[in-house]
């Protein structure tokens, strides 16, 4: 570990082979916590390369815990994080909205690092009991339409950088590497990220794996649709910027998506907008980046035909069966 630090802080970039060797290291129990805060610190002052990235992944697929689900045609909404910006748990109510639609999920979280509340802790707070247990995970697909995968228990590195994280409390390349790593390994995914620097790598990545994807980054710096600016789409089909208007909705105001500043409050918002009490702006964001995972689900339908799909399950009260559903059967 000491040469490999040493080598980048001579501003020399890793290799595959050595990006996804230290990252085995990591899994395995040979870096100590400060060597860990310090590597990750690299890559808080200089990007990570593609090799990098591709290597980092990688280690972290042939470490990690695998969960069959390939006979549902799973989808996963996963954001990275760590784009500060401190919204509601946008992509957690839409993967309920897709459940309510007769989807099948397979939701890949974690704690809130950069952010109060993550998908695992929201979701930890009404009672739902994390697993890696493969029938246990089935029968919730089965029943409820939708399965959470807590990422520390299906990935050994990601539960040993777990304490470090939360120390530094901001963004890593652990946040990039989060949607990538999905134990279930999904062939449809929404995803949104932080840059565009990442959106292209993303891209790029996704191009060689078998995967029907949907890369999303609103231009104002969310890692999701915001509906406060324009967002790149970038799909296997190509790449466009999207408005607002070309949804049929209005802009917002970034005040009108946030989150909260605990995980009690995160929660209250979560369980307002999932009951068909949210505000019209906290609905509209969620149903629009439900409407886009429609979209990969249903290529025969259009946009405006998955927007109609993506309200009446949130207005039905059908995403708020499959949340209720789930949560029972965790009890």
């Amino acid at each position: 570990m000491k040469d490999l630090l040493r080598q980048l802080f001579e501003y020399k970039t890793l290799s595959r082979q050595q990006a996804e060797e230290v990252l085995r290291q990591i899994a395995s129990g040979q870096v100590n916590e400060t060597q860990m805060a310090v590597f990750m610190a690299v890559f808080l002052m200089r990007s990570i390369t593609i090799e990098e990235l591709i290597g980092f992944r990688e280690a972290l697929k042939s470490l990690a815990i695998p969960v069959d689900l390939s006979e549902y045609d799973t989808i996963d909404l996963c954001g990275t994080g760590g784009d500060g910006k401190n919204t509601f748990n946008i992509s957690t109510l839409a993967s309920f909205v897709l459940a309510g639609t007769g989807a099948k999920v397979a939701k890949h979280g974690n704690y809130g690092v950069s952010s109060s509340c993550g998908s695992s802790n929201v979701l930890e707070y009404f009672g739902y009991k994390f697993s890696n247990d493969q029938d246990k995970l089935r029968k919730e697909i089965e029943e409820a339409g939708i399965c959470f995968l807590h990422a520390p228990l299906f990935n050994p590195a990601m539960k040993n950088v777990a304490p470090v994280r939360r120390q530094l409390g901001i963004k890593t390349f652990f946040n990039i590497l989060g949607p990538m790593i999905n134990p279930s390994s999904p062939k449809n995914q929404l995803v949104g990220v932080f840059s565009l620097e990442l959106a292209r790598m993303y891209n790029y990545l996704y191009q060689q794996l078998d995967v029907n994807y949907a890369i999303i980054h609103s231009l104002d710096g969310y890692d999701e649709i915001s509906l406060t600016a324009p967002f790149k789409l970038i799909t296997n089909q190509g790449e466009k910027i999207v408005e607002p208007s070309d949804l049929g909705f209005a802009r917002i105001d970034p005040v009108q998506i946030f989150g909260g500043s605990t995980v009690e409050e995160s929660a209250t918002i979560f369980q307002r907008i999932i009951n068909g009490n949210g505000t019209m702006a906290e609905c509209n964001v969620v149903i629009a980046n439900s409407a886009i995972a429609l979209t990969l689900l249903h290529p025969q339908l259009s946009v405006q035909d998955c927007l109609v799909m993506a309200r009446v399950s949130l207005e039905s009260g059908k995403a708020l069966n499959a949340f209720k559903q789930l949560i029972d059967l965790n009890q």
